[in-house]
């Protein structure tokens, strides 16, 4: 058994959790926190993205013990008071069907364009959207969504969480 402790969104959470707990059943299971998803349990779907001191990672490849100490921001964590822009971005250009693996690519999207404040290009985000399945959209919109959001958060609108 291992102690945890770690900030999730803002808030302090920790316990006592089996060494092999996976952070993502820890934030689902122990936090209540079920935005993030389990699809593939082996680190290839992508749905799963959360972001541990200011990087994407699959937290289905993380022990919960191997993020104690961290700071974690969810999906949930990620708006405030209105959308975050990549979300508002993936509403208003139908980023999402049937939403499964939605929380996992925004989170990948915040993190490709902190990555890149400068802009982005389509093949950039295609690319590094490898690692991230969606089966219902065929990526169109979803590519469309992150290159406004990358455009209205690189002309000055609002950081990368």
């Amino acid at each position: 058994m291992s102690e945890v402790s770690m900030v999730v969104n803002g808030r302090q959470v920790g316990g006592v959790v089996e060494d092999r707990t996976l952070l993502v059943h820890y934030l689902r299971e122990h936090v209540g926190l079920t935005g993030t998803h389990v699809g593939c349990d082996t680190s290839q779907c992508g749905a799963c993205v959360v972001h541990v001191d200011g990087k994407a990672v699959k937290s289905c490849t993380m022990l919960a013990a191997q993020a104690s100490g961290s700071n974690i921001v969810t999906i949930e964590g990620l708006a405030g008071a209105e959308l975050h822009p990549v979300q508002a971005a993936f509403k208003e250009h139908h980023g999402l069907q049937c939403g499964f693996c939605t929380p996992g690519m925004i989170m990948a999207a915040t993190d490709m364009i902190a990555r890149h404040p400068d802009g982005l290009d389509e093949a950039t985000v295609r690319a590094e959207l490898e690692g991230n399945i969606c089966r219902c959209t065929g990526y169109h919109n979803i590519v469309k969504a992150i290159l406004a959001a990358s455009e209205v958060m690189s002309a000055g609108g609002r950081k990368a969480a």
